[in-house]
């Protein structure tokens, strides 16, 4: 709806000063704001309304009006950071009575208030005015910290003007046109006061916290504690407090040393007479350690050297890093960190030899896993490892003795001497010779010289011997206390000579006794050539009378036929063969014939095998093969 066309026209003749209320008043109330007058007062009576929050809506009762003077009056203490204006905007009104919208559609974002004139007979003489009542800040809040405790952390060593953190405090009252929300800050105090009671500074208007002397030193104070203040009215009103806690984060600034509990300091001459070494002092010799390996020992833990830093133990600024600068002849000694105990280990990295070195002096260095921030000395120390003598066992030279025999030598023959040596020559250790592994049982060796020779046949066709070559173990065994004992390998290629027939394979065959098929047997022989084929064959003790055999083109097989009618049974066939030098050897193959014609698909096993010839005639030419 739109305000009548004739109201629409009026003019305007409110009088209507500034109100401005301070807040927290103490009274008495109702207390007297502001006069509202209408210049058309003159002309007619006028009666004075108010409507609005604080008037008629809530908070309801705050702001009352006098009807006929136009008196406004505030009724309670008014709280600014509660509503800091109370004001009307375009929005609704009162007019005769009834409410009538605003021209504009508007949602209030703040407190409206609204003032309204009428004649006698009720109807308006003035459009609905707007009306703002300014809340006038006073300083009735103190600061408050955002936290009650803040923390930071600075690098010791950390120059002047470097930031380190933050405080930061709020206040309710007005910042804007008055001092009263204006914050300033400021360091009551430090502790702990040194090196400087005053080693941090504050910005007042930002809270930004600096160094602003040097000398922090974490390994002296490792955290400070400051009171920090914030008042308002620009530091010169309400107060309140907070602790700003400090933390001095470790740099490598100190440089590891050697524990002087675990070295020893040699005198060191910084005038006419001696005086006892300590750290870090120029004139002074590296501290020393001692220690003693036994030889052949590798890997071997030979000693610890402990160190101190006062760096933050855990960090790499603390970590040790040791190194051998010299006397490490051949990389015979590693060092390592115990990730533990921070301790450096020394150890052997290979055996060491008494015999060709008995002590080395190693020139040890210690720094950290980072860099240090400032030049610092890096510690070093002197470590005599004295190496000590152990019984070492003998040494066979050459480890693999290499011998070349015939198979067929005779027992009590030498064979090959073995020689071992003892590496402890300044003992003049006495060495005895013993046979540690010998499978066939074929060696003997004497105690004193190390001649080996054969006590048994031996034989390049038995399962001990691979590939020609036979192997045994030999021991030498010094007289020391205790002894020790070296072992060798004794390596013999055995020489073939032929003692070893030809033989064929299989030894049982299967025909019909009508067109019987032919049987190829496989000859082998297990000498080595010249002492194998091509072989011949031939059948003996009357097995030609029914059978017949011939070589194979490839000479290492013969084909067995039947050429005579035999009746169904098992038969012996002597089979003589011969190698290339005439060494022969005869085969008995057991024959059986059966009751059928071409290939034999078997047939029934005779319980008694016939031989061509009585058994007398057959053990006879058994033993005749082995001529």
């Amino acid at each position: 709806q739109e305000l009548p066309a004739a109201l629409r026209r009026q003019k305007r003749d409110w009088v209507i000063p500034p109100i401005k209320v301070p807040e927290n008043e103490r009274g008495p109330f109702p207390k007297k704001l502001v006069q509202i007058k209408s210049n058309r007062d003159r002309d007619t009576k006028i009666f004075y309304s108010i409507t609005g929050q604080g008037a008629d809506a809530p908070p309801e009762g705050i702001f009352t009006i006098e009807k006929e003077s136009g008196w406004m009056k505030v009724t309670q203490p008014l709280d600014r950071e509660h509503i800091d204006k109370y004001h009307v905007g375009p929005c609704w009104g009162a007019l005769w009575g009834a409410r009538i919208p605003c021209q504009i559609p508007y949602s209030p974002p703040s407190p409206q208030l609204f003032s309204h004139a009428v004649s006698e007979n009720g109807k308006p003489v003035e459009e609905p005015m707007e009306i703002i009542v300014t809340v006038t800040d006073q300083n009735d809040n103190k600061p408050q910290f955002t936290q009650e405790v803040f923390r930071g952390s600075v690098p010791e060593g950390a120059l002047p003007g470097t930031s380190v953190m933050q405080v930061t405090a709020t206040d309710a009252d007005d910042a804007v046109e008055t001092y009263n929300g204006v914050i300033a800050y400021s360091i009551l105090s430090q502790e702990p006061r040194e090196p400087h009671p005053q080693m941090f500074t504050v910005n007042r208007a930002t809270g930004t916290i600096s160094v602003i002397a040097s000398g922090l030193d974490r390994e002296r104070v490792r955290e400070y504690t400051l009171t920090v203040q914030a008042a308002d009215l620009d530091g010169e009103g309400l107060t309140t407090t907070a602790l700003a806690v400090i933390e001095i984060a470790d740099v490598n600034d100190n440089a590891p040393e050697f524990d002087p509990k675990t070295v020893m300091w040699p005198p060191c001459r910084v005038g006419p007479s001696p005086v006892p070494c300590r750290p870090r002092c120029s004139q002074c010799p590296d501290p020393q350690y001692e220690a003693a390996v036994p030889e052949n020992a590798a890997g071997r833990e030979v000693a610890r050297l402990a160190v101190t830093d006062l760096d933050e133990p855990g960090t790499p600024a603390w970590r040790a890093v040791y190194s051998i600068l010299r006397g490490n002849d051949g990389g015979a000694f590693a060092i390592t960190t115990d990730p533990a105990t921070n301790e450096g280990i020394l150890s052997t990295a290979k055996g060491l030899d008494y015999e060709a070195k008995q002590q080395f002096v190693l020139h040890v260095a210690v720094g950290n896993e980072v860099p240090f921030v400032v030049k610092l000395p890096m510690a070093t120390a002197t470590v005599t490892v004295t190496v000590e003598d152990v019984n070492e066992a003998p040494v066979f030279v050459p480890p693999v003795q290499l011998a070349t025999v015939s198979e067929d030598v005779p027992p009590g023959q030498t064979l090959t001497a073995c020689t071992a040596q003892d590496p402890d020559k300044a003992q003049g250790q006495r060495i005895k010779y013993l046979v540690g592994h010998d499978p066939a049982g074929w060696l003997a060796v004497d105690p004193d010289t190390g001649l080996v020779t054969a006590r048994d046949h031996l034989d390049r066709e038995s399962p001990f011997a691979k590939n020609s070559t036979y192997m045994a173990v030999m021991l030498a065994v010094d007289d020391g206390s205790p002894p020790a004992t070296g072992t060798g390998t004794l390596l013999l290629t055995l020489l073939d000579v032929n003692d070893n027939g030809p033989e064929a394979e299989p030894r049982d065959v299967t025909v019909c006794q009508r067109s019987p098929e032919p049987q190829v047997l496989i000859v082998t022989d297990r000498d080595l050539p010249p002492n194998t084929g091509p072989f011949r064959a031939e059948l003996t003790h009357g097995s030609g009378d029914s059978w017949a055999v011939e070589v194979g083109d490839t000479g290492d097989t013969v084909t067995l036929r039947l050429v005579a009618a035999l009746e169904p049974d098992t038969y012996s066939v002597y089979l003589r063969l011969l190698d290339r030098p005439g060494r022969a050897q005869v085969t008995v193959v057991t024959a059986r014939v059966c009751a059928c014609e071409g290939p034999a698909q078997g047939c029934p096993q005779r319980s008694q095998p016939v031989s061509a010839l009585p058994f007398v005639l057959t053990a006879l030419g058994a033993l005749l093969a082995l001529l």
